[in-house]
C-alpha cells in the first residue's frame, strides 16, 4: 500500500490537473460561445445561396442547358481530391480520431482510385504525412486563430482549378459539422462536381446576362461558401468537443481525488491503530 506521503503527493497533483481542465473548460465555453455565433451567422447565407442555385440552374437547364459548364462536368473518379479537416489541438476526445478513421476508411473503399489529401488542421497533417504520400497541400494552422473568408477562399480556388484543368475528377470533404452542445455530425460530402438542388418552385427571377453564364459564375461562390461553413462548423465543434472532454476530466479528477483521500485516511487511521497498539503494548510489559 503507499505510503501517506505518496498518497498526499498523488492527491495534491491531480487537484492541479483539475485546475488546468477546469480552465480548459471554460476557455473552450467561451470560444464556443464565439464559433457558435459565427456559424449560424454564416447558414443562412449558405441557404439563400444554394436556393438561388437552384433557381438558376433551373433555368439554365429549361434554355440553354448546362451541358458546357465545367464544374458540372462528371467524370469517372480515377483521382479524388479530399479536404480532411480537423483540429489543430488534441483534447478534444474522439473529435480528431473520428475524422481521421473516417477519411482513412474513404481511402479504403476506393481502392481503384488515386486519392490526394488536403489537409486542414496539424493533427490529421501529422497522422497523415507518415501513412500517406498522396498529400497536395496542409493547412496546419488555420485554427490557431478565428476562422477567415480568405483561406477558404485559396482553397476552394485551387481544387476547383484542379478540377477545370482535369488534374482531378471528384472533390470530398470530410468534416464534422456542429449539431449542438454535446454533439457533432460527421459528414462526407462531394464538393465538385457540384450537385445541383432538387429542382424547386422556381422564383421568376428577371436575368441581364444568360442563365447559364450566370450559373457559371455562380458555381465558384457556391464551392467558396461550402468550404467556408465547414471549416467554420468544424471549429465550433471542436471547441463543444473539448469543452465535454474537460468537464468529464474534471468530474474523473474529483473522483480520483474523493478515492485517494479514502485510502489516506485509512492508512493514517491504520498507523494511529498501530502506534496506539504499541504504546499499550509497551505500558503492558512494564507492568
Amino acid at each position: 500500500m503507499p505510503s501517506l506521503i505518496d498518497l498526499r503527493r498523488r492527491i495534491r497533483t491531480v487537484k492541479n490537473t483539475q485546475q488546468i481542465t477546469k480552465a480548459m473548460k471554460v476557455v473552450s465555453a467561451a470560444k464556443l460561445r464565439r464559433a457558435q455565433d459565427r456559424v449560424l451567422a454564416a447558414r443562412p447565407y449558405a441557404q439563400i445561396i444554394r436556393r438561388m442555385l437552384a433557381n438558376v440552374a433551373q433555368a439554365a437547364a429549361e434554355h440553354q442547358g448546362d451541358e458546357g459548364i465545367e464544374l458540372l462536368a462528371k467524370r469517372p473518379e480515377r483521382r479524388i481530391q479530399l479536404l480532411v479537416i480537423t483540429a489543430d489541438r488534441g483534447l478534444a476526445g474522439a473529435f480528431n480520431s473520428n475524422v481521421i478513421k473516417t477519411a482513412h476508411k474513404f481511402i479504403q473503399d476506393h481502392p481503384d482510385a488515386d486519392v490526394q489529401l488536403e489537409l486542414i488542421g496539424r493533427k490529421g497533417r501529422d497522422f497523415f504525412r507518415k501513412r500517406h504520400r498522396s498529400i497536395t497541400g496542409d493547412y496546419s494552422t488555420l485554427f490557431q486563430r478565428a476562422v477567415r473568408y480568405e483561406d477558404a477562399l485559396d482553397i476552394a480556388r485551387k481544387v476547383t482549378e484542379r478540377f477545370r484543368q482535369a488534374e482531378i475528377d471528384a472533390v470530398y470533404l470530410v468534416v464534422n459539422n456542429f449539431k449542438s452542445m454535446m454533439a457533432s455530425r460527421l459528414v462526407v460530402t462531394r464538393v465538385l462536381p457540384v450537385e445541383l438542388p432538387e429542382k424547386q418552385e422556381q422564383t421568376d427571377y428577371i436575368y441581364e446576362q444568360p442563365a447559364a453564364q450566370l450559373l457559371a459564375s455562380l458555381l465558384p461562390r457556391y464551392i467558396e461558401s461550402q468550404i467556408y461553413r465547414a471549416m467554420l462548423e468544424s471549429s465550433a465543434a471542436e471547441h463543444a468537443a473539448r469543452m465535454t472532454a474537460m468537464e468529464a476530466a474534471t468530474s474523473n479528477a474529483a473522483e480520483v481525488i474523493d478515492t485517494l483521500t479514502l485510502n489516506m485516511n485509512r492508512v493514517r487511521q491504520a498507523s494511529i491503530t498501530r502506534e496506539i497498539i504499541e504504546i499499550v503494548s509497551g505500558a503492558a510489559a512494564l507492568e
